[in-house]
């Protein structure tokens, strides 16, 4: 079934798609990975998205029930060079054809994927749209120019659990105040922040010893100490973290109180409520393949990363904050901590899933952190 991919700047690419009829409209981006497409689609950070994959043979070991990042899929569509549509692993269980339409998200192939990356670096990530229905090129610039887009808007609304939960038996438990946590009373108890955030997150928590307490995106901090924690996490997340609403103000009545580790959407966050800026990246960091800097031990890890926004370091004041992280490739803030606070973020990904573990070395530092601070 044939498919237009109409960009705002009136860009069309003509590809076929392999879930059947559907159209979508998002922020058109790119993700480096060469394997994870599972974990990618069920990631919430791409929320409000349509990925693009550079490697080009997607779908060849198929879906399963283990690799799952979160309950849904949460891109808009998924676009790739070519589908492979007889995957070959023996945790198969279905095709990726199948889970795509399970979930009704678009997948197109079939186009040259290399050109729409290049261009996107050149210009910049910009809106899109895709479908099977509308076939006029004009038509699907005119609509994707006229979708609001991603600044400004609160994403995280839209994924963030509407309940509280704990992790046992390695999966979500709903309860309130560690009623679900496995565990004992002696482990530290860790409050995460869903701003949508990643199963493996949680697992490595539990995994290192400790009870964790999931609280939705809009709990308050009143709530969140009345239940005495060891420590704060703050998940990654979609979106423009300055469109996010009340969490920066929650966050600042924390500071101090509890040592806090945040990732991705939870470290803008922190950078706000320490009283800096965000700012748009040109086409973001998305991939298993990333190289960061860690300018503490001067050791050079290969990460994961989801993001389209940035701290920004010069709108910090540096008696308060230092930069502990670079981006090798564009120099931009990957990590940062507070002097006066036992705060600590990443931009990027130390939970992996998809890719490499160089960075998980920084969940056993928030748990030294925690130790410290209870002793």
């Amino acid at each position: 079934m044939k498919a237009l991919i109409a960009l705002e700047d009136g860009t069309v690419f003509e590809g076929y798609s392999f879930t059947g009829e559907g159209e979508a409209v998002g922020e058109m981006v790119f993700n480096t990975s060469m394997s994870g497409y599972q974990e990618i689609l069920t990631d919430p950070s791409y929320t409000g998205q349509i990925i693009t994959m550079t490697y080009p043979l997607i779908g060849n070991y198929g879906v399963n029930t283990e690799d799952m990042e979160s309950g849904s899929v949460h891109p808009k569509a998924f676009l790739v060079k070519e589908y492979n549509a007889i995957p070959s692993n023996f945790r198969s269980r279905q095709t990726l054809a199948e889970f795509l339409k399970a979930h009704d998200v678009l997948g197109v192939e079939g186009f040259d994927t290399r050109a729409l990356v290049r261009h996107i670096r050149t210009v910049g990530a910009m809106k899109g749209m895709v479908s099977t229905i509308d076939l006029d090129p004009g038509s699907l610039v005119g609509r994707a120019r006229q979708w609001p887009g991603l600044v400004g808007q609160d994403m995280v609304k839209l994924v963030s659990s509407s309940e509280p939960y704990g992790w046992k038996d390695d999966r979500p438990a709903i309860g309130a105040n560690f009623s679900t946590s496995a565990g004992t009373p002696g482990n530290l108890k860790v409050v995460a922040f869903d701003f949508g955030i990643k199963f493996n997150q949680i697992r490595i928590l539990a995994e290192k010893g400790c009870r964790v307490q999931v609280v939705p995106a809009t709990t308050d901090a009143g709530t969140v100490l009345s239940m005495h924690p060891d420590g704060i996490f703050l998940s990654n997340g979609p979106g423009d973290p300055e469109g996010v609403e009340g969490v920066v103000e929650t966050l600042r009545e924390l500071l101090g109180k509890k040592p806090i580790f945040g990732i991705c959407l939870g470290h803008q966050l922190l950078g706000l409520a320490y009283g800096g800026s965000t700012y748009k990246l040109k086409f973001g960091h998305r991939g298993g393949n990333q190289p960061v800097k860690d300018l503490l031990t001067g050791t050079v890890e290969i990460t994961s990363q989801n993001h389209g926004f940035c701290v920004d370091m010069d709108s910090l004041d540096p008696e308060e904050v230092e930069m502990t992280h670079i981006n090798l490739n564009d120099q931009s803030c990957e990590g940062m901590r507070h002097k006066n606070y036992p705060a600590f973020s990443v931009q990027y990904h130390p939970e992996h899933a998809p890719g490499p573990h160089d960075a998980r070395y920084l969940f056993d530092r928030f748990i030294d952190l925690m130790n410290e601070h209870k002793a």
